[in-house]
């Protein structure tokens, strides 16, 4: 993996008190680490986008008030069933309504933007809520290839090739500053006052390197390749290297966790998500259908393997069920923080499952 165009990180040391202490966030009740939330705004087919951002701003009021330590969004981009194609805007509205619930990106998709531009963004977002900003960045699309082309104003073949560079100069722009001889030397990002932490995310080993190298605080995507989940945290552990942000390696793994009253009618809200699932991998991205339809749908075996595997990977069930599994989950991973995600369209299903897993964990 070539690095050479990523700026260095101070080396040794000790890290900064503050950027370290906004990242290592703090376990509430029960929970051995600290419970988080990664939201993607779900749109169900009796539902609409507005429906879906009002309920992710009325979950980040309740999981803010149930001590959970930060809520992300995701960046896609060409699919109906998710509304949060714009994060550093839903970022905004989301801060405007809360008061001390960390807030960022899981993540901005670094290819699809000119680093300057999200410097500038989250520079604005930390100016406006200082302290409580997180800027995860990640190098897939989050999209189909023509949407990425059109995103990127290219016709050419797509590449992540260049994501360390434009890393690199992501961070020079928030503070690290370029060498003296670089093109973009002579160029501020503004605001250029304080900056919120930068995260790497991933779904394979390229950034659990990657990070490591840097010394940044790492997120891993468990709850789409959980095959890779150990191998990329060993990996990210192993290549870590002490710098200004970081003493030592602090993960965070993204689940799928949905919780309800009983394990019967967990598995009822989840179906629907698997099916979503199973058509996004086919090419066939919509709104998030029924739990009806989920029930009727006939799978193929092909399908039915697929739909399994992914309920394998997910957390459901009863509160004591969900609580095992997560448990489980942190002590075969050991990471230091679980970020949780339920793309549940209804309202009250989402906002309910949170606050069981809170009262599982004496939270609230």
């Amino acid at each position: 993996m070539d690095t050479n165009a990523t700026p260095e990180r101070a080396e040794g040391g000790s890290a900064t008190a503050d950027q370290a202490d906004q990242i290592r966030g703090v376990a509430r009740g029960d929970s051995p680490v600290p419970l988080s939330v990664l939201d993607l705004s779900t749109v169900g087919v009796q539902h609409s986008a507005s429906d879906a951002l009002s309920t992710t701003t009325e979950l980040a009021r309740r999981v803010e008030e149930w001590g959970f330590q930060r809520m992300w969004l995701a960046e896609h981009h060409g699919m109906p069933g998710i509304a949060s194609s714009a994060p550093a805007v839903v970022i905004a509205h989301l801060a405007a309504h809360t008061s001390t619930l960390r807030l960022g990106s899981g993540g901005v998709m670094l290819p699809n933007h000119a680093p300057l531009v999200v410097a500038e963004q989250f520079g604005t977002l930390e100016a406006l809520h200082p302290g409580r900003i997180d800027l995860g960045i990640g190098r897939a699309p989050g999209t189909d290839q023509a949407t990425a082309r059109a995103l990127r104003r290219t016709s050419g073949p797509l590449s992540a090739d260049d994501f360390p560079q434009q890393l690199g100069e992501l961070l020079a722009f928030l503070g690290d500053d370029f060498p003296i001889d670089h093109p973009y030397a002579a160029i501020q990002s503004v605001p250029n006052g304080p900056v919120p932490p930068v995260w790497l995310l991933g779904s394979s080993g390229f950034s659990a390197q990657l990070a490591g190298q840097l010394g940044l605080p790492f997120a891993f995507a468990h709850h789409f390749s959980a095959q890779n989940t150990l191998p990329a945290l060993e990996l990210y552990r192993r290549s870590f290297q002490p710098s200004s942000v970081l003493d030592e390696p602090y993960a965070l793994i993204g689940v799928q966790a949905v919780a309800a009253d009983t394990d019967e009618e967990a598995l009822d809200i989840v179906r629907p998500i698997a099916l979503s699932m199973l058509r996004l991998r086919r090419g066939m991205p919509g709104k998030q259908p029924t739990r009806q339809e989920a029930r009727e749908y006939a799978y193929t075996e092909l399908e039915q393997s697929f739909v399994d595997s992914w309920l394998e990977d997910a957390v459901y069930g009863s509160p004591e069920t969900v609580r095992g599994g997560l448990d489980e989950l942190r002590e075969r991973t050991g990471v230091q923080e679980l970020m949780l995600t339920a793309n549940v369209p209804d309202r009250d299903t989402k906002l309910n499952s949170f606050e069981l897993v809170a009262k599982a964990y004496r939270m609230i």
